[in-house]
């Protein structure tokens, strides 16, 4: 109960159930169910940057908020690292109604180029999946690259539905690069990138491998296995802290969570708990005028209006507000590496260091 209102989750997957990865058609019909639906004031998600690029503006033209906890694209709200027409063309009533509590990709890829660099890497051979979050934060990292003298090779699109990925790696091979960076999620290749990078005898200290927080999930761990990914000495970013270093409102989130679930939680667990308490507040605020509204739509433009005024919220990385565009006004990223554990797998990521 929020404000005199009981709150009911519907659950609804953007997954195709022939490939098990998000749908476009399926996310539309989603999206459309929900704005039919006289109930939903607040859309939760999406878990996919490209996926959210079709709900976003169905949800704007039905006032209705939009929050996700895990989309790191740039272009979904900003003009930064963003494709001609971003972000108007998901705005078409022209107001801004999708939101996201984690630091964007025109951040994490820039401080990935960064990092490599203070690593000691000479070359980069970047890697991609050719989807948006992927292409999107490997052309960041290739930019931000070139600006700090980091030479980059090439930036390849791989086909990730091919099962050998050995002839892209023997062009890495060739480049003498030191460092593959891979824009792309577990589900787009990166397992068999990582595996097959050892096949071709591309492991440290001769090659390193690294990539985004799409790639932060035990999952790809176990897909490349522990002995590959250790060999690479792959590290990986992550927008924002990492859980264990979180004090006051993110280490209590921490916490209740391995309580109430029994395991760690994934990458983006917490930032979905962070997103739903940001509107949890919002609805305490824009109650009194949900209670006036005359229809669903001016209920909806109520609770994203106090969305978008959340100011001095006590997140899990701190204190923290929303800008203009829905993104939050700080810019705190962390940085991995895989290191040998007693866990069922044999390894983890472990926190390396903070990134800037």
């Amino acid at each position: 109960m929020v404000a005199g209102y009981c709150l009911e989750i519907v659950n609804l997957d953007d997954a195709s159930p022939q490939t098990g990865k998000w749908d476009g058609a399926v996310e539309a019909e989603n999206a459309n169910k929900a704005v039919a639906d006289p109930l939903a004031i607040l859309y939760v998600g999406t878990y996919n940057s490209g996926a959210a690029k079709v709900s976003i503006p169905i949800n704007n033209r039905a006032h209705m908020a939009q929050i996700t906890p895990a989309n790191t694209y740039p272009g979904l709200t900003k003009k930064q690292g963003a494709a001609p027409g971003e972000p108007e063309i998901y705005r078409p009533l022209g107001f801004v109604n999708y939101f996201r509590p984690i630091p964007a990709d025109d951040i994490q890829g820039a401080v990935a180029a960064k990092w490599a660099k203070r690593l000691g890497v000479k070359k980069v051979f970047i890697l991609n999946d050719q989807e948006l979050y992927g292409k999107g934060i490997a052309d960041v990292f290739e930019a931000t690259a070139k600006k700090i003298g980091l030479p980059v090779v090439a930036n390849e699109g791989i086909d990730w539905k091919q099962p050998d990925q050995k002839p892209i790696l023997t062009k890495v091979r060739a480049s003498g690069a030191d460092l593959v960076y891979m824009g792309g999620v577990i589900e787009t290749g990166a397992q068999v990138i990582i595996r097959q990078m050892k096949e071709v005898g591309l492991v440290a200290p001769r090659v390193r491998f690294m990539g985004p927080d799409g790639l932060l999930e035990e999952e790809l761990l176990k897909g490349a296995t522990c002995e590959v990914a250790m060999a690479t000495d792959m590290r990986v970013t992550f927008a924002g802290l990492p859980f264990e270093k979180m004090k006051g409102v993110g280490a209590k989130t921490y916490e209740e969570y391995k309580k109430k679930f029994g395991k760690e939680p994934t990458a983006y667990a917490l930032y979905a708990a962070e997103g739903g308490r940001v509107a949890v507040e919002a609805l305490k605020r824009a109650a009194p005028e949900i209670d006036r509204a005359k229809d669903i739509t001016e209920k909806r433009e109520a609770l994203r209006k106090a969305i978008s005024l959340t100011k001095n919220f006590e997140g899990i990385n701190g204190k923290w507000s929303f800008d203009a565009n829905g993104d939050v006004d700080y810019d705190t990223m962390s940085g991995f590496k895989v290191v040998k554990s007693d866990g069922p797998i044999g390894c983890k990521f472990q926190f390396e260091a903070i990134l800037e």
